[in-house]
């Protein structure tokens, strides 16, 4: 084994929320860019920008998950299912506006 580890115990009482936070940083300086971009396919930058939606409807869905029945979101198959239906559907938008867009650039 190379390098050190660190113990699981150690990362119990670890929160990753601050990352979360964090992530949506670089991820909403792209949703900037793109938007600035007249190249970028505009339903593409609908679908990125419908992953946030995805998000904020998992944040709702867990916490309903947890004080309404007590358990985790993948639990919950209604709840878990619902929130990963919008991911769904933002990935089906990426990729439809960028198979349009190669299109539309081909003729």
């Amino acid at each position: 084994m190379n390098g050190p580890s660190v113990p699981l115990a150690a990362l119990a009482g670890f929160d990753p929320a601050p990352l979360f936070v964090l992530s949506l940083i670089p991820y909403l300086a792209f949703l900037w860019w793109a938007s600035r971009v007249r190249a970028f396919p505009r339903l593409a930058l609908r679908g990125f920008q419908l992953t946030l939606l995805f998000v904020a409807v998992t944040i709702v869905a867990a916490v309903v998950a947890q004080l309404h029945f007590g358990r985790q979101l993948a639990d919950v198959d209604p709840l878990h299912g619902g929130a990963e239906a919008f991911l769904t559907l933002s990935n089906a938008l990426v990729m439809l506006g960028f198979a349009w867009g190669r299109h539309q650039q081909e003729h």
